[in-house]
């Protein structure tokens, strides 16, 4: 079969639209309804049923959604394996959140240089989105996510409990809402945090990049909600306090892979993630970060 007619085949049945996967796919609606078309007479079943709402899959479908991903996953590891560089055994692609990069993932970048010198590394930074769907199809092996969406095909393996907290420059401890950042954290931060701070739901500034808001208030002084590790030296030196009372909230980080993708230099990956949130002390940075 045809790899690229099982891709967009994955495509419409992740956006439930033929449009949708046409856009991601970067086709034209034609030659995205071509491609199922000769699939479907490939495999001698419909599936999908078109509606005014988009696509949605017919039983055939829904049950081809697991071989399509493990075909796509195959393929891809094939052509990976193929490309490996000489003197490499194997190969890991991993992809993370902009805000995961600094500090944890450069030092699992040198845990991995130092430990498992003979893995080839592929390392790339993306949204969530794209990140995830990157691992369904294959393309990545493993990605690092806040908080992600739960998926029957990906399995979402706890890398360290983190927590955001309530800071404030301050010297009372007090929070202004002059100077209240509003940091955007995801869905779950949000709703949790309109309901405890129903009045702070206009801010006078919106950051969606934790490091840069930290960096901000740090300059000009102000409060919002950053990950605790990323706040801790600057709790030691006096130039950030914590809001007593103000509540904190889980902002856990997840490694995420297929449920049918793992093997030793995979499970060595995972294994040097965990090491290296654990460690009280990154290696490899030796100054205190923000992010």
């Amino acid at each position: 079969m045809d790899i690229g007619l099982a891709r967009t085949f994955l495509e419409i049945a992740q956006n439930g639209s033929f449009a949708a996967a046409a856009e991601r796919l970067n086709l034209t609606q034609t030659a995205v309804s071509a491609r199922i078309r000769a699939l479907e007479q490939q495999i001698g079943r419909r599936l999908f049923v078109r509606n005014k709402a988009g696509a949605r899959l017919t039983p055939a479908g829904e049950r081809f959604v697991g071989p399509a991903a493990a075909l796509v996953q195959v393929w891809e590891r094939a052509r990976q394996e193929v490309a490996l560089p000489p003197g490499r055994e194997d190969g890991i692609s991993l992809g993370g959140e902009l805000s995961l990069w600094h500090p944890l993932l450069a030092d699992w970048l040198a845990w991995m240089h130092r430990e498992c010198p003979r893995v080839a590394l592929r390392v790339e930074v993306d949204t969530p989105s794209p990140l995830v769907e990157r691992v369904r199809e294959g393309s990545l092996d493993l990605v690092t996510l806040y908080n992600p969406p739960q998926y029957r095909d990906i399995v979402a393996e706890l890398v360290v409990e983190e927590q955001l907290v309530l800071v404030t420059t301050a010297t009372d401890g007090t929070v202004d809402r002059d100077s209240y950042i509003q940091v955007d954290w995801g869905p779950a931060f949000a709703l949790n945090h309109r309901a405890a701070f129903p009045d702070f739901a206009a801010a006078p500034l919106a950051i969606s990049l934790g490091p840069l808001a930290l960096t901000h208030i740090l300059s000009v002084g102000g409060s919002g909600y950053f990950r605790a590790g990323a706040v801790t030296p600057f709790l030691a030196d006096g130039r950030l306090r914590l809001v007593k009372g103000a509540p904190a909230f889980s902002h856990s980080i997840y490694a995420l892979h297929a449920a049918r993708r793992d093997n030793p230099a995979l499970h060595r990956a995972r294994e040097g993630l965990r090491f290296v949130a654990a460690r009280a002390e990154r290696p490899g940075l030796g100054v205190a970060t923000i992010g």
